[in-house]
């Protein structure tokens, strides 16, 4: 990959198109992403950056506050490595403008968590019968399996569970304008994570 960036989730609004169509968009704000570290084949076995985002934090750890003071560069909360193109130095920038209008992006971020919920909040399952002796439960799974061969339940049947909270990235997402004097990204359609989620945009790997 040879452009990314770790963003804001700000949140959705709408845009127009030239032909009049309404766009709806997220809204990110991306960058800037300051480079603190450069790791090599030679130390460390592969090629990267380490970039970090989001305002200063007391909360870091000595090994993280070592690679911040080497790089001359405030503590930072979000701490992720990246693949980009080009020679970047230790505390370069990297902003929004990276990216273009009509550019295909993954965004990836963690998903809004919805606790221990049922199967028909979770698979979109329905409701059992509200009559004829269906009951007194009628929102539960339903038949399990059958009960003389095999005698036990499938794995990855979808039952109740965690719901939520969890990595999702969504594909070929384009971008519909650049304003890069804000460091925002505006995205067709909707992307993982509620507002102030943390996002990874990267350059899309199966482009259409």
């Amino acid at each position: 990959m040879s452009k990314a960036i770790i963003g804001r989730k700000i949140g959705m609004t709408q845009v127009f198109a030239e032909d009049g169509r309404v766009i709806p968009v997220t809204v990110v704000e991306a960058g800037p992403n300051i480079v603190i570290q450069k790791k090599t084949v030679e130390t460390d076995g592969y090629n990267t950056y380490v970039v970090a985002f989001d305002k200063k934090t007391k909360n870091v750890t000595k090994p993280m506050k070592g690679v911040f003071d080497k790089a001359k560069v405030e503590p930072m909360k979000v701490v992720k490595e990246l693949d980009l193109d080009g020679d970047l130095e230790i505390g370069s920038e990297v902003k929004a403008n990276i990216f273009k209008e009509s550019d295909k992006v993954d965004v990836s971020g963690i998903t809004k968590g919805h606790g221990f919920t049922g199967v028909i909040k979770r698979w979109n399952q329905h409701r059992l019968k509200m009559t004829h002796g269906t009951g007194p439960v009628h929102r539960e799974v339903g038949s399990m399996s059958a009960n003389s061969s095999p005698s036990r339940v499938f794995k990855n049947k979808h039952m109740a569970g965690q719901y939520g909270n969890e990595k999702v990235t969504i594909q070929n997402l384009e971008i519909v304008k650049v304003d890069a004097d804000r460091n925002l990204l505006l995205i067709t359609g909707n992307v993982p994570g509620n507002k102030g989620a943390i996002l990874t945009i990267r350059e899309s790997v199966k482009a259409k």
